[in-house]
């Protein structure tokens, strides 16, 4: 959530964000009104019982006649103090129920616009002239077939549309980029974490994972848990109601974690092979930082991106996510395409979100700097999704018979091999 002080200090500026967003604009002016009743309501509240207070003071002195008359008097204040107390617990409810509707403030280099209105800020690697090397390339799905590393037919049988079973070198493709991942991200300082897959509400919550996004999650009624769609829940409820020395930052986390998403609104998208799906895993990296030093941290965060997305030797780009595309914690978000040779575009493998000091209020996470305590700065960083991860190797390093080159990077962790070989033909 963002500072309420800012809010009343700048409501132009929340409402600039909120239109940028293509969110609702009203509902700053309604939560402005709600905090003003808030504030009032508990001044109201403090003067009754300091009265209240002042009047229990004077009855044991007073005399017969006066005691009743005050005894009348504490009765009425006792009521007023009752109503100014609900009146009060109420505007603070509906102030906190807007203030966790509204999105974080977009950070003033977004760009404006809708899903397509992002800006390209570089392009890395070279794309393959297929026609060049005299042959067309197979998509994704075949090569899988082809090698015996991907069965979709099997994983709808199974368990429905939109999953899959990696098998063979598919599977040990899959543990080959985990291990990798980690293995950088290890060296880069971070922490290996290995995360739950079910959280509380209060978790994906105070994520900022049941606004906007509520209707991709998972929720498992009988338990009130619900199924992440991505390590950074709880990478980021972690250090929830925690206060963390300044000292001790940056904390940084690698989190390798199944992810569950509905993919609510993406009917007819994607459907064929495993670019989207109900059920993946991916290494994620989450940090926590100074406040001062979120956007510093937020380019290190894409320059480990594309450092792995350039050890994997794929060709990609890098853009900066428009304000109407951001999620509700994101303050900016850039995303690390890759190209995809039969769906001739660049598809997102990589994302990085500065969440300022959104999610840390909303979790209750904050540093002591000195006697000073205050929120601290939350990001995120996509570090490698397994299965557009595979994508996009087989892709863009298949050969002419359906073999594939393996990446250089990966080739330690798996056995030394240079070419994954066809099984099938």
């Amino acid at each position: 959530m963002i500072d309420l002080r800012l809010l009343r200090e700048d409501p132009d500026r929340v409402r600039a964000s909120q239109r940028a967003r293509g969110e609702d604009v009203a509902l700053v002016d309604a939560l402005l009104s709600a905090d003003e009743r808030r504030r009032s309501s508990g001044v109201r509240f403090d003067e009754l019982r300091n009265e209240q207070k002042s009047l229990g003071k004077l009855i044991p002195k007073a005399s017969a006649e006066e005691k009743a008359e005050l005894l009348k008097q504490a009765g009425q204040l006792a009521a007023d103090v009752k109503t100014a107390d609900a009146e009060r617990d109420a505007a603070d409810a509906e102030t906190q129920e807007l203030l966790l509707k509204l999105g974080n403030l977009v950070h003033p280099d977004v760009p404006v616009g809708g899903e397509e209105d992002f800006v390209t800020l570089e392009t890395h690697g070279t794309i393959r002239d297929f026609g060049a090397e005299g042959f067309e390339p197979k998509d994704h799905l075949e090569l899988g077939q082809i090698l015996g590393a991907i069965d979709v037919e099997r994983g709808a049988k199974v368990s429905g549309s939109r999953f899959y079973f990696l098998t063979g070198v598919g599977a040990l493709l899959e543990l080959a980029l985990v291990n990798a991942a980690i293995a950088q991200a290890t060296a880069a300082g971070f922490t290996p974490m290995l995360t739950p897959a079910l959280v509380r509400p209060q978790s994906m919550a105070g994520t900022g994972f049941l606004g906007q996004a509520a209707q991709d999650v998972y929720h498992l009624d009988k338990d009130d848990l619900y199924l992440v769609g991505t390590s950074e829940v709880p990478l980021a409820a972690y250090h929830m109601d925690e206060i963390i020395d300044a000292e001790r930052l940056p904390l940084r986390y690698a989190g390798f974690s199944p992810c569950f998403r509905r993919e609510a609104g993406s009917h007819g998208k994607d459907t064929k092979g495993i670019f989207r799906v109900h059920q993946f895993d991916k290494v994620e990296m989450f940090s926590y930082v100074h406040p001062d030093d979120s956007e510093a941290e937020h380019q290190r965060l894409l320059e480990w991106e594309k450092q792995w997305l350039t050890s994997l030797e794929l060709p990609f780009r890098v853009i900066d996510v428009a304000t109407g595309d951001l999620g509700s914690s994101a303050a900016r978000k850039f995303d690390c395409e890759a190209w995809i040779p039969t769906q001739g575009k660049y598809r997102e493998l990589t994302s990085t979100s500065d969440c300022t000091e959104f999610q840390s209020r909303r979790l209750s996470i904050r540093l002591r700097e000195g006697k000073q305590v205050r929120p601290l700065a939350t990001l995120n960083g996509t570090l490698c999704a397994v299965p557009r991860t595979i994508v996009a190797i087989l892709e863009n390093h298949q050969q002419a018979d359906g073999s594939v080159r393996v990446p250089e990077v990966l080739r330690p962790y798996l056995g030394g091999r240079e070419v994954l070989e066809p099984t099938a033909k």
